[in-house]
C-alpha cells in the first residue's frame, strides 16, 4: 500500500470518543453502514476514519469480516502509510529496545503498543522471526519486510503466520522465510543464562521475552531451594532458578520437543544435573505430587492463555482457580507460588482473586508479596487494556 486512497468509514454519533482518547480500535457497531456500507470494502482496504459530522479522525485500515473493523495507523487523515512510515515506527521501536542494555534478544515490535497493529517481531541476533495476525498488516507486508531490512538489517526473517487468530481474518495459516535463510534454531541470551529455542516449530515465536524481568526476580528466592517449573517450555524460569543456586529443579511440560531443548539448555548453562524434567499433563502430574505427599520451596506457574475469547471468560475463570488451587497443594509451608496469566481477559485484581480463593479451598493461608508483569520489550498502549496482557502475583503458604 504506497498511499492512502479516498475511501471513507464514518462513525456514528458519539462513536468517535474512545479514537479520542487514544484507542486504535473501531468496531462494526460503531460504524455508520448506511453512510459507508462494509460490504463496500475488501479486508486490509485502507481508509480515512471521520466522525459523524465528517471530521478525519486517522487513516488505517478495514476489515468487514472482523468485530474489529477498523485499526488505525495514524491520527493523521494524511499519513501516506508506506514504507518510509513503516520504517519510522521501526526506527522507534528499535531505539527503545536497544537502550535497555539486553542485547539483541528482545520483542522488537508489539503491535498496538508500537503504534503497528496486527504485527509482532522478535530479534534473535540478526535473526527476526515476524507474525501477521490482521488483513491489513498482511497487505503491508512487502513494505514491512523492507522497512525491517532498512532499520534492522537482518540476516533472515521468518514469518511465523501459523497462529489460529489469523483465521478471524480470513487469512490463512503459513510458515515460510521471508528473507535470506531464516535458522531452524536460535540462541537467546537472557539474565546470564543461554537458550537454544526452535524459531521454525516453538511456541509462538520461539521464545517467552515478555517474562524475562519476572526470572530475574526469581533469583532472589530460590537460593538452596526445591523448585518446581510447571508449562516450563524450553526452561526458562527453572533453568534460571537452577543458574540462581537452587538445589533442585524439576520441569514440567506435555510437549516432549520442549523438553528435549530444556535438558540441552540445562547441560549448556552447567546445571544439568540439578534439573530434572517430566513431559506429563500439569493437572494430572499436580494430583500424583499430591497424593504422594511431595512438595516444592518454590513452585512456577506459567500456563498458557486460558481465556482466548471473552465469551469463555466464567470457564476460564474456573481452570485457573483449579490449576492454582492444586499448585498451592504441593507448596510447602513458608514456600513460595509464582502464577502468572497472559490472558488479557483475566484482569491483574481477577488473578489475585483467583489465588486467594484458591488458597482459601485448599485450607492454605497466605500473603501476597510481589506483583510482576510484562518486561519493557512488550510496552503498554494507555487507551487500551488489552496490551497489558501479562499478570504475575508472587504468593507467600504461610501454613494451614
Amino acid at each position: 500500500m504506497r498511499r492512502m486512497h479516498n475511501a471513507i468509514i464514518r462513525l456514528k454519533p458519539r462513536e468517535d470518543r474512545r479514537l479520542r482518547a487514544g484507542h486504535l480500535w473501531i468496531f462494526s457497531n460503531e460504524i455508520d453502514t448506511d453512510a459507508t456500507p462494509l460490504k463496500a470494502f475488501e479486508p486490509g482496504d485502507p481508509v480515512i476514519v471521520e466522525s459523524a459530522s465528517g471530521r478525519p479522525l486517522g487513516v488505517g485500515y478495514v476489515n468487514p469480516r472482523s468485530l474489529i473493523s477498523v485499526r488505525l495507523l495514524s491520527a493523521d487523515p494524511r499519513q501516506h502509510i508506506d514504507r518510509a512510515f513503516l520504517a519510522t515506527r521501526v526506527r522507534a521501536a528499535l531505539a527503545w529496545r536497544e537502550g535497555l542494555g539486553i542485547g539483541p534478544y528482545y520483542r522488537l515490535i508489539f503491535g498496538e503498543a508500537d503504534g503497528l497493529p496486527g504485527l509482532v517481531v522478535d530479534r534473535y541476533g540478526d535473526a527476526l522471526v515476524a507474525q501477521i495476525t490482521t488483513a491489513g498488516m498482511d497487505r503491508l507486508l512487502p513494505d514491512i519486510l523492507a522497512s525491517l531490512e532498512d532499520v534492522v538489517q537482518p540476516a533472515s526473517i521468518l514469518l511465523r503466520n501459523d497462529t489460529s487468530s489469523r483465521a478471524l481474518e480470513g487469512l490463512p495459516r503459513t510458515v515460510e522465510a521471508a528473507l535470506g535463510e531464516p535458522p531452524a534454531e536460535a540462541e537467546v541470551s537472557e539474565n546470564g543464562g543461554r537458550f537454544r529455542v526452535s524459531l521454525q516449530e516453538g511456541q509462538k515465536t520461539g521464545w517467552f521475552y515478555d517474562q524475562r524481568a519476572n526470572r530475574a526476580r526469581l533469583a532472589s528466592y530460590v537460593k538452596g531451594k526445591r523448585v518446581l517449573d510447571l508449562f516450563s517450555y524450553a526452561g526458562g524460569f527453572g533453568i534460571q532458578a537452577a543458574l540462581a543456586g537452587a538445589r533442585e529443579v524439576l520441569l514440567v511440560d506435555a510437549s516432549q520437543q520442549a523438553l528435549a531443548y530444556a535438558r540441552s539448555n540445562a547441560a549448556t548453562n552447567g546445571v544439568g544435573e540439578r534439573v530434572a524434567t517430566a513431559q506429563s499433563d500439569v493437572s494430572t502430574f499436580l494430583k500424583g505430587l499430591r497424593e504422594e505427599g511431595r512438595r516444592f520451596d518454590v513452585v512456577i506457574c506459567d500456563p498458557p492463555a486460558l481465556i482466548k475469547r471473552r465469551k469463555d471468560q466464567d470457564e476460564g475463570v474456573g481452570a485457573y482457580q483449579r490449576l492454582n488451587q492444586a499448585a498451592l497443594a504441593v507448596v510447602e509451608d513458608g514456600g513460595l507460588l509464582v502464577s502468572a496469566s497472559c490472558s488479557h481477559h483475566l484482569a491483574r485484581d481477577q488473578l489475585a482473586r483467583v489465588v486467594g480463593q484458591a488458597a482459601v479451598r485448599s485450607g492454605r493461608r497466605v500473603q501476597f508479596v510481589e506483583e510482576g508483569g510484562q518486561g519493557p520489550d512488550h510496552p503498554v498502549h494507555p487507551a487500551i487494556v488489552e496490551t497489558a496482557y501479562l499478570k504475575v502475583l508472587w504468593t507467600r503458604c504461610i501454613g494451614a
